[in-house]
């Protein structure tokens, strides 16, 4: 998957839903953590979307609870011809087993997301600088989800988007939480490459998130 350009992503569990993205979307992401079958799911997959695997972990916000387990799912769907990228929690590329996942997706030309979700807080600029320096080096797109609770939250996060952006570096940024429900739209402004939206607003995967078709005009507005 190319992230040269922003690629707005329609979060789904079910892959079924792909069709109502298509107006859009530039790709789905599919939140395997949430589905019961989801190598099944992806094996049957005849849509015209590419996807952006995640099986996200519970300890980062996800339902996936078993890490060996999930990340060996994960690695095989980095594998399948419908896959244009996969999401592996920061953590698990520099302190676990999600490097066996990039390694089998560099294989078969799978771009790799290194993630990093802080459902707390806003870090201090050096701190998002860290995470995302570490990020872009283990991986081709390196994303950081803050929460967000006041307005010069966002503007930290957009100044080190913009900073990053600038050195030629592949970011994904976002602030969660209503202070920060704004960024999703203006971030690719500042250089965030990849945005995620659910098609239905009661089917949101993360705090604050606008629906596709809100965030798809609003980021084409703002062009």
């Amino acid at each position: 998957m190319d992230f040269e350009e922003f690629v707005l992503t329609a979060s789904l569990a079910d892959l079924d839903a792909e069709p109502r993205a298509r107006d859009h979307a530039d790709a789905v992401e599919f939140r395997m953590d949430l589905a019961s079958d989801p190598l099944a799911e992806l094996r049957e997959y005849d849509g015209e979307l590419p996807v952006l695997a995640t099986n996200r972990a519970v300890w980062e916000g996800g339902e996936a609870e078993d890490d060996e387990d999930r990340l060996a799912v994960l690695a095989e769907a980095a594998e399948l011809a419908c896959v244009g990228a996969v999401d592996v929690e920061l953590k698990s590329l520099t302190a676990g087993e999600g490097e066996r996942v990039a390694e089998r997706a560099r294989r078969t030309g799978t771009s790799v997301v290194a993630s990093v979700h802080d459902f707390e807080r806003t870090p201090p600029k050096p701190e998002l600088r860290g995470d995302l320096e570490t990020a872009t080096e283990v991986a081709d797109v390196g994303k950081l989800a803050v929460t967000a609770e006041s307005r010069s939250d966002v503007l930290d996060l957009l100044a080190v988007t913009h900073e990053f952006d600038a050195a030629g570096e592949c970011v994904a940024t976002m602030a969660m939480g209503e202070p920060g429900r704004h960024s999703r739209a203006v971030a690719p402004l500042y250089g965030s490459k990849i945005g995620y939206a659910p098609v239905e607003p009661a089917d949101a995967t993360a705090p604050g998130q606008y629906d596709l078709e809100t965030l798809s005009r609003l980021v084409e507005y703002l062009k």
